[in-house]
Protein backbone atom coordinates (compact mmCIF):
# COMPACT_ATOMS: atom_id res chain seq x y z
CA UNK A 1 0.00 0.00 0.00
CA UNK A 2 1.16 3.28 -1.04
CA UNK A 3 1.24 6.30 1.38
CA UNK A 4 -0.41 8.69 -1.42
CA UNK A 5 -2.43 8.84 -4.32
CA UNK A 6 -0.14 11.12 -6.84
CA UNK A 7 -0.22 12.65 -10.13
CA UNK A 8 1.86 14.96 -11.90
CA UNK A 9 0.18 18.09 -12.70
CA UNK A 10 1.59 20.31 -16.08
CA UNK A 11 1.31 23.72 -14.32
CA UNK A 12 3.69 25.45 -11.74
CA UNK A 13 2.88 25.49 -7.83
CA UNK A 14 0.59 28.33 -7.59
CA UNK A 15 -1.92 27.10 -10.28
CA UNK A 16 -1.63 23.67 -8.72
CA UNK A 17 -2.33 24.60 -5.55
CA UNK A 18 -5.35 26.54 -6.88
CA UNK A 19 -6.86 23.47 -8.89
CA UNK A 20 -6.06 21.26 -6.19
CA UNK A 21 -8.14 23.13 -3.95
CA UNK A 22 -11.20 23.01 -6.88
CA UNK A 23 -10.57 19.48 -7.31
CA UNK A 24 -10.90 18.91 -3.36
CA UNK A 25 -14.03 20.93 -3.04
CA UNK A 26 -15.82 19.48 -5.16
CA UNK A 27 -15.16 15.83 -3.63
CA UNK A 28 -16.45 17.52 -0.54
CA UNK A 29 -13.20 19.10 0.90
CA UNK A 30 -12.50 22.15 2.41
CA UNK A 31 -8.86 23.05 2.77
CA UNK A 32 -8.40 24.44 6.76
CA UNK A 33 -4.67 25.04 6.59
CA UNK A 34 -2.23 25.59 4.04
CA UNK A 35 1.84 25.29 5.66
CA UNK A 36 4.41 26.68 2.83
CA UNK A 37 7.33 24.68 3.97
CA UNK A 38 9.45 26.54 1.60
CA UNK A 39 9.28 29.56 3.09
CA UNK A 40 9.25 28.35 6.40
CA UNK A 41 12.41 26.32 6.36
CA UNK A 42 13.78 29.20 4.66
CA UNK A 43 12.60 31.50 7.58
CA UNK A 44 13.52 29.08 10.71
CA UNK A 45 16.71 27.52 9.38
CA UNK A 46 17.74 29.12 6.29
CA UNK A 47 17.59 26.12 4.36
CA UNK A 48 16.09 26.03 0.69
CA UNK A 49 13.80 23.81 -0.84
CA UNK A 50 11.51 23.65 -4.01
CA UNK A 51 8.24 24.96 -3.82
CA UNK A 52 6.05 22.83 -1.40
CA UNK A 53 2.95 23.54 0.17
CA UNK A 54 0.79 21.43 2.55
CA UNK A 55 -2.66 21.53 2.48
CA UNK A 56 -4.85 20.17 5.88
CA UNK A 57 -7.87 19.01 3.85
CA UNK A 58 -11.70 17.67 5.58
CA UNK A 59 -14.63 16.39 4.41
CA UNK A 60 -17.13 16.88 7.72
CA UNK A 61 -19.55 14.16 7.01
CA UNK A 62 -16.27 11.91 6.85
CA UNK A 63 -14.45 13.68 9.52
CA UNK A 64 -17.60 13.62 12.06
CA UNK A 65 -17.97 9.40 10.53
CA UNK A 66 -14.44 9.15 11.84
CA UNK A 67 -14.60 10.91 15.12
CA UNK A 68 -17.47 8.89 16.02
CA UNK A 69 -16.34 5.59 15.29
CA UNK A 70 -12.98 6.24 16.80
CA UNK A 71 -12.09 9.58 19.54
CA UNK A 72 -8.37 9.55 18.95
CA UNK A 73 -8.70 9.64 14.90
CA UNK A 74 -8.19 13.50 15.19
CA UNK A 75 -4.41 12.82 15.63
CA UNK A 76 -4.39 11.66 12.37
CA UNK A 77 -6.65 14.81 10.74
CA UNK A 78 -7.09 16.64 8.58
CA UNK A 79 -6.15 14.85 5.69
CA UNK A 80 -2.62 16.13 4.17
CA UNK A 81 -2.39 17.22 0.33
CA UNK A 82 1.11 17.90 -0.48
CA UNK A 83 1.63 20.37 -4.07
CA UNK A 84 5.23 21.16 -4.43
CA UNK A 85 7.12 21.82 -7.57
CA UNK A 86 9.00 18.96 -9.44
CA UNK A 87 12.50 19.53 -9.16
CA UNK A 88 13.30 18.49 -12.62
CA UNK A 89 10.93 20.93 -14.19
CA UNK A 90 9.70 24.12 -12.35
CA UNK A 91 6.70 24.23 -14.85
CA UNK A 92 5.31 21.26 -13.28
CA UNK A 93 3.88 19.84 -9.86
CA UNK A 94 3.21 17.17 -7.86
CA UNK A 95 0.44 16.43 -5.76
CA UNK A 96 0.02 13.95 -2.96
CA UNK A 97 -2.87 12.98 -0.84
CA UNK A 98 -2.32 11.09 2.16
CA UNK A 99 -3.78 7.75 1.43
CA UNK A 100 -6.66 7.58 3.92
CA UNK A 101 -6.35 3.57 3.95
CA UNK A 102 -2.71 3.99 5.83
CA UNK A 103 -4.78 4.71 8.73
CA UNK A 104 -6.22 1.33 8.75
CA UNK A 105 -2.78 0.34 9.82
CA UNK A 106 -2.57 2.54 12.64
CA UNK A 107 -5.68 2.16 14.66
CA UNK A 108 -7.30 -1.44 14.33
CA UNK A 109 -11.20 -0.25 14.61
CA UNK A 110 -13.32 -2.13 11.66
CA UNK A 111 -16.30 1.08 12.45
CA UNK A 112 -13.32 3.33 10.36
CA UNK A 113 -13.24 0.66 7.42
CA UNK A 114 -16.06 2.52 5.41
CA UNK A 115 -14.69 5.69 6.18
CA UNK A 116 -11.02 5.13 5.15
CA UNK A 117 -12.55 3.88 2.01
CA UNK A 118 -14.79 6.54 1.15
CA UNK A 119 -12.29 9.14 2.23
CA UNK A 120 -9.82 7.12 -0.56
CA UNK A 121 -12.19 6.95 -2.93
CA UNK A 122 -13.42 10.59 -3.14
CA UNK A 123 -9.12 11.95 -2.74
CA UNK A 124 -8.86 9.68 -5.54
CA UNK A 125 -11.26 11.36 -7.77
CA UNK A 126 -9.71 14.44 -6.91
CA UNK A 127 -6.28 14.02 -7.53
CA UNK A 128 -6.90 11.45 -10.80
CA UNK A 129 -9.39 14.97 -11.67
CA UNK A 130 -6.03 17.34 -12.27
CA UNK A 131 -4.68 15.23 -15.28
Amino acid sequence: MSIAIATTVDAPLTEAVDRTREALAAQGFGVLTEIDMAATLKAKIGEDIEEYVILGACNPPLAHRAVTAERQIGLLLPCNVVVRADRDDPRRSIVEAMNPQVMMTVIDNPDLVSVADDATAKLTAAVESLT
